[in-house]
C-alpha cells in the first residue's frame, strides 16, 4: 500500500529546533544514477520509512529513470544506510559526493517524490541517450583541457553561476535547465569539432547535456566527473591541483552555498556592493531568492523590496489571509532575474 505523502508531521520552526538539539554529527552528500526502476512507487515507500526509522532528512526524486538526492544522515547510521541501499541491485555501490563544508542544518525534513524525470529537462526521448554521455574527466585532466582552451560551459542556472564559475565560462543567462539546454546547442553553434567541457554541482545535469550535444553533432563533449563537489575534493587533497573555480558553489538545500575560493565575484542586488550571500525574502508570499548584504538585509528587514517590508509589518493572520484565497500565486518567481536597485529609489 503506497504511502500519501509528504508523511513529515512537525512544522519547520520545530524540526530546527529539535535538529539543533541533537548530540550528533550529520553527514550530507547526495547521489544519482540513471537506472531503470520498474516501481519508483514501491521503492520510494521501502525508502522512506527505512531512511526516517534512521533520522535522515533530504530532498529525494525518483523516477522510472533513475534517483536523484540529496540528504543528510547521522553519522551513526551511515553504514546502516549504505547496506540497505546496497541490497538494491540498482543502487549497488551508488558514488556518494559527500559535502564540502560540515553543517548541522541542510535538511530539516524527509521528503521522497516520485517524478517522470529526476531532472525536468523537456527533452524528448528521441533527443538524447544517456547511454552515450561525455567523457568524465577527473581534476587534474579537467585543468589540463581548460588550459589547452577548450571551452568551458557552465550547466547551472544563471543564479547558480552568478556567485561561481570556472575561469572564462560560459554562463548562460537561464531560469531553469530546461531553458539552458537549447540555449546552450545554439550558444555553441559552429563549434561541432571543438572540445567542450560542461558541468554542474554534482554531474547529474551533465549526464543529460552531454548526451543532448552529441546527438546533435558534439564530437569531443567532455564533463566534470562529480561536479564541482567532487572538483574541490581532489583540490583538497592533491596540492600540486590549481583551483581554477572562482568563489561559491550553488546547493539546493539551507545552506544555498559552499566555498571554494575566496573570491567574492558577485555584488548585492540592492546596494551592489561585493557579497556572494543568497537569501530568501522575509516576506514568505514573495519568497524572492537574491543576493543581499548584512547592511541591506539590516536596512530593509530581510526584504527584497518596499511592498514585501510593508507585507511583514503586517499581523500574522493578514498575512495568511493575503496569501489564501482565489489568488495564491506567489508575487515573484523565486529565481528570476529582477532589477532591486531601483525597487527603493523613491523611498
Amino acid at each position: 500500500m503506497s504511502v500519501n505523502f509528504p508523511y513529515n508531521k512537525l512544522n519547520r520552526l520545530a524540526a530546527e529546533e529539535k535538529i539543533k538539539e541533537e548530540k550528533f554529527n550529520r553527514l550530507t552528500l547526495s547521489f544519482y544514477r540513471y537506472v531503470n526502476i520498474d516501481e519508483p512507487k514501491k521503492v520510494r515507500d521501502d525508502l522512506f520509512f527505512a531512511w526516517e526509522k534512521w533520522g535522515v532528512l533530504g530532498r529525494i526524486y525518483i523516477a522510472n529513470e533513475g534517483i536523484n538526492a540529496q540528504l543528510c544522515i547521522p553519522e551513526h547510521f551511515f553504514k546502516k544506510f549504505e547496506d540497505h541501499l546496497n541490497n538494491y541491485a540498482v543502487f549497488k555501490k551508488i558514488p556518494f559526493k559527500v559535502a564540502i563544508e560540515e553543517t548541522k542544518i541542510a535538511f530539516y525534513k524527509l521528503t521522497i517524490k516520485v517524478k517522470k524525470q529526476i531532472v525536468a529537462d523537456g527533452l524528448k526521448y528521441n533527443e538524447y541517450d544517456v547511454t552515450n554521455v561525455g567523457r568524465h574527466l577527473n581534476a587534474e585532466e579537467w585543468n589540463k583541457s581548460i588550459d589547452g582552451g577548450a571551452i568551458v560551459v557552465d550547466m547551472r542556472n544563471h543564479y547558480e553561476s552568478e556567485i561561481g564559475h570556472f575561469e572564462n565560462a560560459i554562463c548562460p543567462e537561464a531560469e531553469t535547465f530546461r531553458e539552458e539546454l537549447p540555449m546552450v546547442k545554439e550558444l555553441l553553434k559552429g563549434k561541432e569539432d571543438e572540445k567542450v567541457l560542461l558541468y554542474c554541482t554534482g554531474g547529474i545535469r551533465c549526464e543529460k547535456a552531454s548526451s543532448y550535444l552529441k546527438h546533435f553533432g558534439f564530437n569531443d563533449v567532455n564533463q566534470l566527473h562529480g561536479g564541482i563537489i567532487n572538483y574541490k575534493h581532489q583540490i583538497q587533497n592533491d596540492k600540486s591541483l590549481d583551483n581554477k573555480f572562482l568563489g561559491k558553489n550553488f546547493v539546493f538545500d539551507d545552506r544555498l552555498s559552499e566555498r571554494i575560493s575566496d573570491d567574492i565575484i558577485s555584488n548585492c542586488h540592492q546596494c551592489g556592493e561585493p557579497c556572494d550571500v543568497h537569501v530568501n525574502c522575509k516576506n514568505v508570499h514573495c519568497n524572492l531568492l537574491f543576493i543581499q548584504c548584512k547592511s541591506c538585509q539590516k536596512k530593509h528587514s530581510g526584504c527584497c523590496s518596499p511592498s514585501c517590508i510593508d507585507v511583514i509589518s503586517l499581523s500574522e493572520k493578514e498575512q495568511k489571509k493575503l496569501r489564501s484565497g482565489a489568488e495564491k500565486k506567489k508575487m515573484y518567481h523565486s529565481h528570476k532575474k529582477v532589477d532591486l536597485r531601483s525597487a527603493f529609489k523613491n523611498k
